[in-house]
């Protein structure tokens, strides 16, 4: 008699997101391109204009989005040549994780579909915006980008889901390690599909939903890369890409319409420029005009309020396997 099965609603979902068939995409197949990938569904033109615009100003390469199919948003992204897909659709009523887990998923669709694609920026998109050609140099692997210099130890949001997702071990023993984030995750092709993939099983690991919940993608990214199950390296802050949510506002400056980090240099890609309300008003004059400010944080509905109440006791909740 064999071992039952595991099974879970997180690995039916990802057996379903990453196990099927894949085609390959006709467009733009004739040579090699970089490749940017955003997962933007929940958004309006007025959340992505800054960085489609300023995206658009460095770079004339492909981007893909998946968002809503919202006439007004899909005829923006259409001004700017920006491609736009819908999410997965999964039957009514069916589970599915958070969205942070839901666009590794549909990362690993995407580029299995263009393998024509040579170095892949997978990215937030409310967030962050571009001040530089962001593949200039070409990564020569896989970099992962640090978004706090006092490590995993020091930052309590990324110490819990390590917890969470790999238990109280697995978090002790990377607790020194530089603290990365996975909203800016660049390198080749082959080597950002691993990612997902690697990213996506490892989530899978919790007897509970935690797996598909916003923060199990940063727990897994960074236990992938400092476990070594995916090959990369993680550049300092301040380099490709600024992270700055949690930099000091004081440390910050403005020059030419840029963001300015606190060494005096220019990155090409600043993350979480939103945390700074005097960058977020620079931001949305430069690239937002003609849109509407949106505020990083919106009041919720009941109904939202509700389901998240639910999925918070259904992470705490473990499954029967």
């Amino acid at each position: 008699m064999g071992a039952p099965a595991a099974k879970s609603a997180y690995l039916g979902w990802v057996s379903a997101a990453i196990a099927g068939e894949r085609g390959a995409s006709p467009a733009i197949a004739a040579a090699e391109h970089d490749l940017i990938l955003g997962y933007a569904t929940g958004y309006e033109a007025a959340d992505v204009a800054v960085f489609v615009r300023s995206l658009r100003a460095v770079y004339a390469g492909p981007v893909v989005l998946v968002t809503d199919q919202e006439p007004a948003l899909l005829a923006f992204l259409a001004e700017h040549d920006v491609a736009s897909v819908p999410p997965a659709r999964l039957p009514d009523g069916a589970w599915r994780p958070h969205p942070v887990m839901q666009r590794f998923a549909a990362f690993d669709r995407l580029m299995s579909e263009r393998p024509w694609a040579r170095s892949v920026l997978m990215t937030d998109v409310r967030d962050v915006v571009f001040q530089a050609p962001p593949f200039d140099p070409p990564p020569l692997k896989s970099e992962f980008f640090v978004e706090y210099d006092g490590g995993l130890k020091g930052h309590a949001f990324n110490m819990k889901y390590l917890r969470g997702v790999g238990g109280e071990d697995v978090a002790r023993a990377l607790a020194d390690k530089p603290c990365v984030c996975v909203g800016t995750v660049m390198g080749p092709r082959e080597s950002m599909i691993r990612f997902c993939r690697t990213l996506l099983m490892l989530a899978a690991i919790p007897r509970s939903e935690i797996g598909g919940a916003f923060g199990a993608d940063q727990a897994a990214c960074n236990i992938a890369l400092h476990l070594g199950l995916v090959e990369g390296e993680a550049s300092p802050n301040y380099g490709r890409i600024a992270t700055i949510g949690l930099t000091s506002s004081a440390d910050l400056s403005l020059a030419e319409g840029r963001i300015v980090n606190p060494d005096g240099g220019i990155s090409a890609i600043v993350h979480q420029y939103d945390r700074h309300p005097a960058l977020m008003a620079a931001m949305h004059e430069r690239w937002g005009r003609g849109f509407e400010v949106r505020e990083r944080r919106r009041g919720k509905s009941l109904s939202e309020r509700g389901r998240k109440l639910k999925e918070s006791l259904a992470r705490r909740l473990p499954e029967l396997r």
